[in-house]
């Protein structure tokens, strides 16, 4: 198995918009694209997924390591907050003991995040 695939942290952002709000994430969604493309050295997957009626999307992200998300977090500040209809977001990965502490402080990361550790393999 590539060592780098196993360093790698993958997120699912779930989002569900009210009235009025598919435009503003719209807005903010390509303004972060920006930041995502121009500033982040460790972002390898950042694609929008929406439903046929545009009420709700899936953010698929891929970091090359934990590393690469903390950086990634830090470039969004207060744009990331900004976005709205977040209902949950899911890491998937071996996140380092810097983004465990980051997470449980609650620091990087809303109180809708959950972490998912893989523990064996299949």
């Amino acid at each position: 198995m590539n060592r780098s695939a196993v360093r790698e942290i993958q997120g699912i952002g779930r989002f569900k918009f009210r009235e009025g709000e598919v435009e503003q994430f719209k807005r903010l969604s390509a303004q972060l694209m920006e930041v995502v493309w121009s500033k982040d050295t460790g972002t390898l997957q950042y694609e929008i997924y929406f439903n046929d009626d545009q009420s709700e999307c899936i953010v698929l992200e891929r970091y090359r390591d934990s590393e690469a998300l903390v950086e990634h977090a830090e470039h969004l500040g207060d744009l990331g907050r900004a976005i709205p209809g977040l209902v949950s977001s899911e890491l998937l990965g071996q996140p380092s003991d810097d983004l465990r502490a980051k997470f449980a402080a609650g620091s990087v990361f809303s109180r809708r995040s959950c972490l998912y550790r893989k523990v064996r393999r299949y």
